[in-house]
């Protein structure tokens, strides 16, 4: 009967090398922490302004003059107030009538004295630049408008100065409550502009999240 032969058994060496440790690799997926940026302060809007209160429209009773909250009308042409710097008033008289209304009473009267003219033709001429006269002497109310970087607008209107001294008197009360106005709006916008410069100026600079070169 043949000897059996038993299976060879391996056995582990004291010189074997153990088997190599797990060894940690950096994550790819690390984030790089960075400096958060800075937060700028916020800017408190200031209080819008108020509108202001409307004004009832106010025109002469012949509707030559028409002056509502912002526009004036005269004699058909619109102007804006905000274009408008100051308005007057004032008599002025016809000089041209004047002129001829005293010339010709002059020589009337020397013709009549020379007896160059009868009593009856006299008498019409007399009367005739008589009229004259006091029709240049009479006048009219001239209406000027002074406008911004413009020349100025002329009106002629007819009637009593005293009424219109007093639609001019409320016409310039308005153009100066439109210039405040305007005044007001624009000192607002500057102090918010101002106000958000200041801000941005108080700002600490940005770091530099450049990475630095890695040398070969």
């Amino acid at each position: 009967m043949p000897a059996t032969v038993p299976a060879p058994q391996w056995a582990r060496s004291s010189t074997a090398g153990a088997p190599p440790a797990a060894t940690s690799t950096p994550s790819t997926n690390a984030e790089t922490s960075l400096p958060e940026a800075p937060v700028p302060p916020v800017v408190e809007a200031l209080p819008p302004l108020l509108p202001p209160t409307p004004l009832p429209t106010v025109q002469s009773p012949d509707g030559r003059f028409v002056l509502t909250d912002t526009h004036l009308t005269v004699l058909g042409q619109t102007f804006g107030l905000r274009e408008l710097e100051q308005a007057e008033v004032q008599r002025v008289r016809w000089v041209l009538w004047v002129l001829l209304g005293g010339l010709g009473l002059t020589t009337v009267l020397i013709a009549f004295l020379q007896n160059w003219l009868h009593t009856l033709p006299a008498m019409v001429g007399l009367a005739t630049t008589a009229l004259l006269l006091a029709y240049g002497q009479r006048g009219t109310n001239r209406l000027r408008l002074w406008r911004l970087g413009r020349e100025a607008a002329h009106f002629t209107l007819p009637g009593e100065l005293a009424t219109w001294q007093r639609l001019v008197g409320e016409l310039n009360r308005r153009i100066s409550r439109v210039h405040d106005r305007a005044a007001a709006e624009a000192a607002a916008l500057l102090a918010a502009a101002e106000a958000e410069l200041v801000a941005v100026q108080a700002l600490p600079p940005a770091p530099d999240n450049t990475l630095p070169t890695p040398f070969a």
